[in-house]
């Protein structure tokens, strides 16, 4: 039995909020268990100087952990410099929201996704990108009301999850007490048509072998294709 009670192969309980920061072109808050992300999309009509003039979009996000959004307080990234930890986790989202976003489309606009976690119990870059896909989804609501596009310009949706071994079981979506004794941990992107965008797995002690692997991966789709059926459930929602 897992700490929380669930099954191996069960979420966390999840909801997501759009539309929780007013001034945004987009937004999202999502809970995922003790996790509290807010994700905002901001639409600007300019493009970074290194893409000028090439007649395309560009897509970037932030990532910041608030002071006491764990069980400790940490300090804001502003007063204590660059953080790596927060730099690898802002480019994992850029990435993966590029990977699905057709900039060729976009003009020379620059869409910028701000990620807070307010409560960190886990899996919080899972749980950014995962409401990064609303936040976009609502920014581009917004860009075709202004006649900025024609269309939502991503074919597909996205989202990101967890996985872990703890002994000889692989779990899903792991809490931080989880994570913290997981002899294995893993998280997967993948998109809405079972393509991989990113997979960051790391054996702590002993090494794993390929059919754990493809155990942890169809663990992670299982839960990847739940979080995609949430989150056209919150789209479609007013």
């Amino acid at each position: 039995m897992r700490i929380d009670g669930r099954q191996n192969d069960e979420l966390r309980p999840i909801s997501l909020q759009r539309g929780f920061a007013k001034f945004a072109e987009g937004s999202c808050l999502i809970k995922i268990g003790d996790t509290h992300v807010l994700v905002t999309a901001t639409v600007e009509d300019r493009v970074p100087p290194f893409m000028k003039n090439q007649g395309k979009g560009w897509l970037t996000a932030e990532y910041s952990m608030l002071p006491r959004s764990g069980k400790q307080r940490n300090q804001r990234d502003s007063s204590r410099g660059p953080n790596g930890r927060s730099m690898e986790i802002q480019r994992l989202v850029g990435r993966s929201m590029r990977a699905i976003v057709d900039m060729e489309r976009m003009g020379e606009r620059t869409i910028t996704l701000d990620c807070d976690v307010f409560q960190a119990d886990g899996g919080t870059r899972t749980a950014a990108i995962t409401a990064a896909y609303v936040a976009t989804y609502d920014a581009m609501r917004w860009m075709i009301d202004q006649r900025m596009i024609k269309e939502i310009l991503m074919p597909e949706a996205i989202a990101a999850i967890s996985i872990g071994l703890i002994g000889n079981e692989e779990l899903l979506d792991l809490c931080y007490e989880e994570d913290f004794r997981a002899g294995t941990d893993m998280n997967v992107v993948m998109t809405e048509s079972g393509k991989f965008v990113e997979i960051q797995g790391t054996a702590e002690a002993v090494p794993f072998g390929a059919d754990t692997l493809g155990r942890m991966l169809k663990l992670a789709q299982k839960g990847i294709n739940e979080l995609i059926s949430l989150q056209k459930d919150a789209l479609k929602s007013a």
